[in-house]
Parts: C-alpha cells; structure tokens; sequence
C-alpha cells in the first residue's frame, strides 16, 4: 500500500480540499479490494444498510448507483480493510487532526448507462458537523471520462457552509445554494484501478454518467475527526443509538463508529 504521504500533498489538500494518491494499492491489494466488495455487496443482495430494512428501488437515485453501506459491519473480510490504520493515519495526517473514526463506509458502483452524480458536499448529511471531515475514494476498477469519473471544485472546502442540495436529477441544484461556484472551472479525476483520492466532507463534487455498458466499482469510506459531536441529524445511525443522545454529546461509540487511529499514546 502506498500510504505515506509528503509534506506537498498534505499542503496541497488542504488547500485545495483533494489529492488523487497514484498506485495506492499494489496489485495483489486490489484483488482482495476487489474480491472482498465483490462479496460483501453479493451478499446485502438488495438492502442498502447493515442492520436496516433500507432496500434499492427504481428511483432516479437508486440508478445513478448501487450503493452499499457500512460493508465493515457486517462482512469480516470487509471490517479488516476498513480498520486499517494505515487508512486512519493518512486521513488524520491530510484533515490536520489528532484521531479519526469510521463514519460509515460504502461501495459506491456504477453500473452500465447509470446517471450522473449531481454536485453535491457530503458533511451536511452526516449527524456531526466538521469542516476537517474526509473521505477516501478507492478506483477498483479504471475510472474515466465515459464510465462516470469524479469531477471536484478545488477550494470550495474552504467557502462551503453546511448547506447543501440532495443528489437529484438536476446536476446543477447546488449552485443554487452557491451561485459562485457555477462560474468555476471543475478538475476530472480519471483514476487508473488501485488508484485513490481524498476529498473534504465541505468540498464540491460529482460525477458523470457511465456512458459505457460495463461497471465501475468503486469503494470508500467517510471519516469522522475524533471528538466529533451529535448534530441532531439521524443519517446512518441506528435508532437505539439515536435514542441515547442529545445534541452536543460527543460521538465515541466504537461499536459503530470505530476509532481506527489515535496520535495519543496508550
């Protein structure tokens, strides 16, 4: 695994809210990237979530991905990957802090003639507000122009409130939040398989539609800085859990949100 990082790519992602890492995976790591997502989707069959009724449907959202949550929680093979520190040490080192938990994973595959990926920022949705919240993008298979790349606003990070528009039909809804940014200039990250990429939950993104008749795979993870608190918001987690807390409680339960790497000595 090509995991450590130079002082320039942390100063360019903190600038620019992304890094694309060349060559993250060696390629014996891809195979069991791939064979693990593989599995692990194959066996939610058509449920989105662990531990929840949430299922797939016909709706424009629902084609523009097959999307799978939280993989960690229940297939083993998936928990190993996701709980590397190696992974925890490279997001602490980019968003400058001192510990980070999983916030949820999730396979995110396109899959032939899927629609595009609105502009949208990630934060806003997630039940903790964090301006050094990140997330890691991993190509297992290769990511181009046709098959649906990731497009980013380098530095919006750094303008975005927590407002945000939902992933819908209209590609543009975001702009209607920050009219500014529709004048911007938008960078593509086509990614060769084994290839990755870090982005801040604030940044601006999207992606295009899969204009080919073949999948694109592609696995991440949300990251939540360590010390996060409850934002009032639901999101991803379970209602037994949301019944214990109130806003302003600091989330720290590693049964669902997994302290994966500390900077403090034990």
């Amino acid at each position: 695994m090509n995991n450590e990082l130079s002082a320039e790519q942390i100063t360019q992602y903190q600038r620019d809210g992304v890094l694309v890492v060349k060559g993250f995976l060696e390629s014996e790591e891809l195979e069991v990237w791939r064979t693990q997502v593989d599995e692990a989707v194959a066996n939610r069959q058509d449920r989105k979530m662990a531990h929840s009724d949430w299922k797939s449907g016909d709706s424009y959202y629902d084609k523009v991905f097959t999307q799978r949550l939280n993989l960690w929680m229940d297939h083993e093979g998936m928990r190993d990957l996701m709980v590397d520190e190696r992974l925890g040490k490279m997001a602490a080192d980019l968003a400058g802090v001192e510990g980070i938990r999983i916030w949820h994973d999730q396979a995110l595959i396109k899959e032939a003639w899927a629609n595009p990926t609105a502009w949208h920022l990630d934060n806003p949705y997630w039940s903790f507000y964090s301006r050094n919240a990140i997330s890691i993008w991993v190509a297992l298979d290769d990511v181009t122009l046709s098959n649906g790349c990731l497009y980013f606003m380098p530095g919006t990070h750094q303008e975005a409130t927590f407002e945000n528009s939902g992933i819908t039909e209209q590609m543009a809804d975001l702009f209607d939040v920050y009219p500014k940014w529709g004048e911007r200039s938008a960078l593509a990250a086509p990614m060769k398989a084994g290839d990755c990429s870090f982005h801040n939950g604030l940044l601006a993104h999207g992606a295009g539609a899969n204009m080919t008749p073949g999948r694109r795979r592609a696995m991440t993870c949300a990251y939540m800085p360590e010390g996060a608190v409850f934002n009032g918001q639901k999101n991803v987690l379970p209602d037994a859990y949301i019944e214990t807390l109130s806003e302003g409680d600091v989330l720290d339960n590693d049964e669902i949100n997994p302290l994966i790497y500390s900077r403090e000595v034990v």
